[in-house]
């Protein structure tokens, strides 16, 4: 259930390990009612992450562990505070680093845009990003991307929840930590592709769901999804579209967007 430890050197960079208590006590910026309301989301957050492990619930070896790292980060980004979900990235990287090298990776992997987007619920930016998901849906999955349309059943509705947790949640941990593997080496390409990947796997049952169905069906994905028929199909999703590669289709959102904005302001048209 262990990611390759090699990826996880790069989440972290930037901060001390030996500053952990530290930061840890730097309440700096937090209310003491903003701080109670996250300890309290915290806690009740902590008895559902993995409970078939049995090891983050109360009285198990890593509940303490994790309480910590996530009372911490609260304390260290009270502009993001806690959001549902961080539990599952927070334990992934408790299995696999000490406890300090674990908070530092946490931290950086939260800081970075596409996770800042969605924990900070930025709309404006989560939208750019969903727009420029289904650029690749289209141009991967045709046929499956009309029928979505056709039940107008918006990207929001299922990749939020993968993205919040890494596919954490989502998918088998084993699975979910080749996920991981391969996203601290490409970057956030990556989680929108194993999103393509999951619907590219289901594509002929989701064509014969209705919007209720298609959205239970990947709220709550079969356990037994194999890592090798994943990533083959993961493979099989091409992110180019035309000549134009992820980042390149993200800045063209980004940039039709604000050119959009300013055609639509009152200010600008006088």
């Amino acid at each position: 259930m262990r990611c390759d430890h090699s990826v996880f050197t790069r989440l972290n960079w930037g901060y001390p390990s030996n500053n952990f208590n530290f930061i840890y006590l730097a309440k700096t910026g937090v209310s003491v009612a903003d701080r109670e309301a996250s300890l309290e989301l915290i806690k009740l957050d902590i008895s559902r992450t993995f409970p078939s492990l049995y090891i983050f619930q109360k009285g198990g070896p890593y509940h303490d562990v994790l309480h910590s790292i996530l009372g911490a980060y609260t304390c260290y980004r009270p502009d993001v505070g806690y959001v549902q979900g961080m539990s599952f990235i927070a334990a992934v990287l408790i299995l696999n680093l000490e406890e300090a090298d674990a908070f530092i990776a946490f931290a950086n992997l939260l800081n970075k845009p596409c996770q800042l987007a969605f924990f900070r619920v930025d709309h404006s930016m989560m939208l750019k990003y969903f727009a420029t998901f289904e650029v690749f849906f289209e141009e991967n999955l045709s046929k499956l991307f009309l029928h979505f349309k056709s039940y107008s059943l918006t990207p929001d509705i299922y990749l939020i929840d993968w993205i919040f947790t890494l596919y954490s949640k989502s998918l088998p941990l084993d699975l979910a930590c080749r996920v991981w593997d391969v996203f601290c080496r490409d970057g956030e390409e990556f989680l929108f592709r194993t999103g393509l990947g999951i619907l590219r796997l289901y594509e002929d049952i989701l064509l014969q769901m209705d919007f209720i169905h298609i959205a239970q069906f990947l709220t709550k994905l079969p356990e037994d999804i194999t890592s090798e028929k994943l990533f083959s199909c993961i493979a099989a999703i091409q992110m180019q579209n035309s000549t134009k590669k992820w980042t390149q289709v993200f800045a063209s959102v980004m940039k039709d967007i604000k050119e959009g904005d300013k055609n639509s302001s009152p200010a600008l048209k006088s």
